[in-house]
């Protein structure tokens, strides 16, 4: 899991393109480049000669302190360069130092893309993370809380007609799961903005990019859930590498804690290193997570009240029996 390369855009407002520039120059004691052009992008090396990203985003929406439609120079997305899973330390720190020196906040129209490398995917792992992103999808939408504005136009769920054709003709090449994702138009991969890209798992950018995009995360700059999430998907898309092959059947449960939580073990998110993974990953969602059955958990709760009882009562018997052994002292 932690061999896989991947990148990150983090979307936010409350300051400009140029102070975030300033800031995470700072961090890595370089300086940055205003290059301006279509996105007006502003540029920063780190000490590996690798660049870091400030671009304009027409989808956020800008603000500044508690004004919204402010200056459009506050609409700042923050692209990674390709990073490995060292460099999540390095993507926490600039969040913090965003937060905290300048005065970064997110809103409703902002969200966090994460990108992985596809160079090891095969057909058939794309048709696994797809079959596992569908079986899971309705689970992760909720544990993440995702805003149903950005459901509905930014990260679509799965299309069905696309799965079950993947799943009907289980391509043996790449070539093959793009003919499908494009519906027969494999032309559309040069379009940049091409509507397929707008799904919670977009396979336009394995086709134009190289990268499997997670689309589904809303913005935040809380430096523990961006971790998070960046440990959750090189989670799945490792479970598709390793795979023989992953079930599409969707995922029902009268104790979704449970449910999730056992999911997120079989992906690799286990012991002490994930724990704050998990916490994060499954706060949202209800149920009982020690007990797969809720009405385990009120039996157990009963019997050790019942058991509590007892005990009390053994020890109110030993307590009047000694008091009257000391009267007749």
């Amino acid at each position: 899991m932690k061999s896989q390369r991947f990148g990150i855009e983090i979307e936010m407002t409350g300051l400009t393109r140029r102070s975030a520039a300033l800031i995470i120059a700072k961090h890595f004691d370089t300086g940055f480049r205003h290059e301006r052009g279509v996105y007006d992008t502003y540029s920063v090396c780190d000490q590996d000669g690798r660049k870091w990203k400030i671009v304009r985003d027409a989808s956020i929406t800008p603000q500044c302190g508690n004004r919204f439609d402010y200056d459009p120079d506050y609409k700042v997305e923050v692209v990674s360069p390709v990073c490995h899973y060292e460099d999540i330390e390095t993507i926490q720190s600039i969040v913090r130092e965003l937060r905290r020196n300048g005065h970064a906040k997110v809103n409703e129209s902002c969200g966090i893309h994460i990108h992985v490398d596809a160079s090891k995917h095969t057909a058939r792992s794309l048709r696994n993370i797809a079959n596992i992103m569908y079986s899971k999808e309705d689970l992760i939408f909720k544990a993440l809380k995702v805003r149903p504005q950005r459901e509905v136009r930014f990260c679509k769920k799965i299309d069905d007609d696309f799965l079950e054709m993947l799943n009907r003709k289980k391509p043996k090449d790449i070539e093959e799961v793009e003919n499908l994702w494009y519906d027969g138009n494999t032309s559309r991969k040069y379009e940049h903005y091409d509507d397929s890209r707008y799904h919670a798992l977009n396979f336009h950018s394995v086709f134009s990019k190289g990268t499997i995009e997670f689309r589904m995360f809303n913005g935040t700059l809380h430096a523990g859930e961006i971790k998070t999430y960046i440990q959750f998907c090189l989670a799945i898309s490792h479970q598709a590498l390793v795979q023989n092959k992953a079930s599409r059947v969707k995922t029902h449960s009268s104790n979704e804690k449970y449910t999730f939580r056992t999911w997120l073990l079989r992906l690799g998110l286990i012991g002490d290193e994930f724990k704050t993974a998990r916490h994060h990953l499954l706060k949202n969602l209800d149920g009982c997570i020690a007990w797969k059955d809720p009405q385990q958990a009120v039996m157990q709760r009963e019997r050790l009240q019942s058991a509590q009882e007892t005990n009390n009562e053994s020890l109110e018997d030993v307590q009047e029996e000694l008091g009257m052994h000391m009267q007749q002292m």
